[in-house]
């Protein structure tokens, strides 16, 4: 492993030893991989399955991104390629499983408007049959000005996507920003998983106030030239042409209600970086359902000349927050600017913009990477800012101390021998992967020193996992597990390929044992946030067939000393990954004839004469045949008959699988009524914190309290003091739930569905328990429970309810 020293960083890392026995258990595991890691082990990547083959090949500038919940986005010549990952726990594949849709591109092409209809026509006429040639030809050559082409090839494809923060659409998941080539910026949401919704075009919005405006920024901008100009013709196309955009983190901040009440409200900011090096930041309020969810659009001039890509800086100091821009240039410098929002409460910025590199020395910032971090030495927080310029990584640490903004910067060389292509970081502990077309990975692991930092750099070849290939582009998984090739294949024997094949490929970066202590430890107690995580887990447990004795100690020591439900749905995920690698797998293709069938038909069909003796013959054929297609499957004939007896013992030895098979299935019970119970009595909280005496709510209540009181195992103290007050305050008032096609009473005694005495059968909302008696509802995203849709006579505090995840798997439900 090397080191990459930095040029304002001296020292070496502490590394603090102590003489005590290793302890035991998850704890050392961690400790060793940590250790691994200090001592220069090399990275292992392995290749997991399965490649995904790409329609069309990629375009633009990092074709590849990674969002929070955990769909890879892939910019191609047609469309936007999404593939969402899901911990899938009701299959025994050991693959990858990948949910996959695409966002398709504009079929019309992008016109910016810059002014009148019938005066651009006159205007585009008049530049391209111009007799000056450097007028004619910049206009014909210019796609911003022909997106169409005409002789040209057609401008279509994406030049760029970017994802939001989690929580920004009306499922609480990532909205999806989209660059065409054609310089055509919408934002689309994924609503119903099988389809992507354009919910804004912020080209045309933007345009039509740049129109109303007469094309100023401000009021005191003198005005402009005349369209008929060919300047301002350009002029009005780079102002809204966009190279980059990024989303900010989430804002929130409170809002006044009429009747003086607080409510709590989100906003995300959207930066877009144009040609002429303005940036227009978007606000918008969450959930994001279309243009009228827009607060506000601010103009920032950066001053940056040739702008080529953007980043939002923020920075958390003293519980206060700060953001900024962070803006790179073709040309070679990076700079932070301040931004300015009055309406945002609880928003900072800088005073002025801060320089971090000023020298035009060619090499232009291709990609721009801001990672918070807690400074050891210093006991703060910082930033560190990573930028691909070339073939090098300039980096820049900066913290806020008494002193004011200190900044440290330097690059690092000797990466790559070709300019990078494409960098990733991931944001949990500050490691950087960068990666060049000749199949080669660097990652970049940031070690602090008492004045800034140092990188210990390690080099994965992707030939070692993939072949001979050529890469496109990079992104690591939100927790670090994978990490996301794009690949065509590479020279063999010194001929490059006749065809490209664009795939998607993964490989792991982390070991079962650093994803398991990671979940154990994780700090959001989230399931579905660390997919990437609980794959790895997924993987080994159905190679391996059980759960790791460490793994089950370990949980079921943090199950004894936290109360947190996280622990049990990931103990009830372990249970229903080893259940299904316990089943056996069929045999055959499920959708296959059986000529067997086929032949005993024909056999016992009438017209067909056939004695009792050819019967039994044909009866006795049959059985020995299904015998040998059921327990000799996978070996030859010969084989079969010499191994009769062990086949006989195995037979017999089907009695202890499936009795840990139904050992495991009561565990999983077991671990989904703990569930239930921990989410009624939460569900009861609710209804005692908002009801009145004696008011009738759509949630059973009196149905969920019998259900809870009805186990006389069931001893909790909190549960039953809450039934009591709760009885009291229905004063023997019971509401009970009707069926809606016979008007009997639905009685509370399953959880998961309500049968009246006619033997209508309605699913339970897992959510609020009340009965779902209409054709149209809600299912999780791994089908594990459904949910009702949320009504306008429902009150806040119920819609809150509806909101939330599923209480098995954390997964949003749609």
């Amino acid at each position: 492993m090397a080191a990459a020293a930095a040029g304002a960083s001296g020292g070496s890392p502490a590394v603090a030893t102590a003489e005590e026995e290793p302890p035991l258990g998850l704890e050392s595991l961690v400790e060793e991989a940590a250790a691994a890691a200090s001592a220069g082990v090399r990275l292992t990547a392995v290749r997991r399955e399965p490649a995904v083959r790409l329609q069309h090949g990629v375009s633009g500038l990092e074709p590849l991104a990674w969002s929070e919940d955990h769909r890879v986005s892939v910019s191609t010549a047609r469309s936007i390629a999404v593939l969402e990952q899901l911990s899938d726990v009701q299959g025994g594949g050991q693959e990858m499983v990948i949910h996959r849709t695409a966002v398709p591109a504009p079929a019309a092409a992008c016109y910016l408007k810059v002014g009148p209809k019938k005066e651009v026509v006159e205007c585009r006429e008049k530049f391209s049959s111009s007799m000056d040639p450097t007028v004619s030809q910049t206009f014909m050559l210019d796609r911003v000005f022909n997106p169409e082409g005409k002789s040209l090839p057609p401008m279509r494809g994406f030049k760029y996507s970017s994802w939001s923060p989690l929580g920004c659409d009306a499922n609480g998941r990532c909205l999806l920003a989209a660059l065409t080539m054609d310089n055509r910026l919408t934002i689309h949401a994924n609503l119903n998983r099988l389809q992507w919704v354009q919910l804004v075009d912020l080209t045309e919005i933007y345009g039509e106030r740049l129109h109303e405006a007469n094309y100023k920024l401000s009021k005191a901008d003198t005005p402009r030239g005349e369209l008929e100009d060919f300047a301002e013709f350009q002029r009005r196309h780079s102002m809204q042409t966009p190279v980059r955009m990024e989303w900010s983190g989430i804002c929130t901040t409170q809002q006044v209600k009429h009747n003086n009440e607080c409510r709590d409200v989100g906003s995300v900011l959207l930066a877009v970086l144009f040609e002429n090096s303005n940036i227009a930041v978007w606000q918008f309020q969450l959930p994001f359902l279309g243009k009228e969810s827009i607060t506000s659009c601010n103009t920032i001039e950066s001053g940056i000349s040739s702008p080529s890509v953007l980043s939002w800086w923020e920075y958390e100091h003293n519980n206060r927050k700060m953001s900024g821009l962070i803006v790179g240039s073709a040309f070679g410098p990076v700079k932070i600017l301040p931004v300015n929002l009055k309406a945002v409460k609880g928003y900072f910025t800088l005073r002025q913009p801060v320089v971090l590199w000023q020298e035009m020395d060619q090499l232009p910032v291709h990609s721009i990477k801001c990672i918070p971090l807690y400074h050891p030495y210093q006991k703060c927080s910082c930033s560190l800012v990573v930028a691909a310029r070339g073939s090098y990584v300039f980096w820049c640490l900066l913290l806020i101390s008494k002193a004011g903004l200190n900044v440290h910067n330097s690059h690092v060389t000797g990466l790559h021998s070709l300019p990078i292509v494409s960098m990733t970081a991931d944001k949990q502990n500050g490691t950087v992967y960068t990666c060049s077309s000749d199949g080669k990975v660097r990652q970049l692991i940031p070690i602090f020193t008492d004045v800034a930092l140092k990188f210990e750099h390690q080099l994965i070849k992707l030939s070692e996992v993939f072949g001979s290939v050529r890469t496109h582009g990079i992104a690591v998984s939100p927790c670090g597990a994978y990490l996301a090739v794009i690949t065509t294949e590479g020279m063999t024997n010194g001929l490059h390929p006749v065809n490209k094949n664009y795939q998607v490929q993964f490989v792991t970066l982390k070991t079962f044992e650093e994803a398991a202590a990671q979940l154990l430890e994780s700090s959001v107690q989230n399931l579905f946030r660390q997919v990437d995580l609980t794959d790895l887990v997924r993987w080994k447990i159905l190679k391996e067939k059980h759960i790791p004795q460490f793994l089950q100690e370990a949980l079921d020591k943090k199950i004894e000393s936290c109360g947190s439900t996280y622990f049990w749905r990931f103990k009830l995920f372990l249970l229903r990954i080893l259940y299904q690698s316990m089943q056996k797998a069929p045999s055959e293709v499920m959708w296959r004839p059986s000529h067997e069938d086929t032949k005993i038909l024909v056999s016992d069909s009438p017209g067909m004469g056939s004695t009792e003796d050819d019967q039994e013959e044909g009866t006795s054929k049959r059985a020995s045949k299904q015998s040998l297609c059921d327990t000799g499957k996978g070996m030859d004939i010969d084989d079969t008959a010499d191994d009769s007896l062990p086949q006989s013992s195995e037979i017999g030895g089907h009695e202890p699988m499936e009795e840990k098979l139904l050992e495991v299935q009561a565990q999983i019970e077991a671990v989904e009524m703990h569930l239930t119970r921990e989410h009624m009595k939460r569900v009861l909280g609710e209804v005692y914190l908002h009801t009145w005496i004696t008011e009738n709510t759509s949630i059973p209540t009196r149905g969920v309290c019998d259900f809870l009181m009805s186990d006389d195992g069931y001893e909790d103290r909190t549960a039953r003091v809450l039934i009591g007050h709760i009885l009291k305050k229905m004063n023997k008032q019971t509401f009970p739930e009707h069926c809606s096609l016979c008007k009997e009473i639905l009685p509370f005694t399953d959880r998961k569905q309500a049968v009246c005495s006619n033997g209508h059968i309605w699913l339970r909302c897992f959510l609020t328990y009340q009965s779902c008696q209409s054709l149209v509802y809600r299912r999780c995203l791994l089908h594990d429970s459904i949910a009702r849709h949320p009504t306008p006579e429902d009150p806040e505090w119920i819609k809150r309810l509806l909101q939330g995840p599923c209480t098995f798997c954390d997964s949003p439900v749609f």
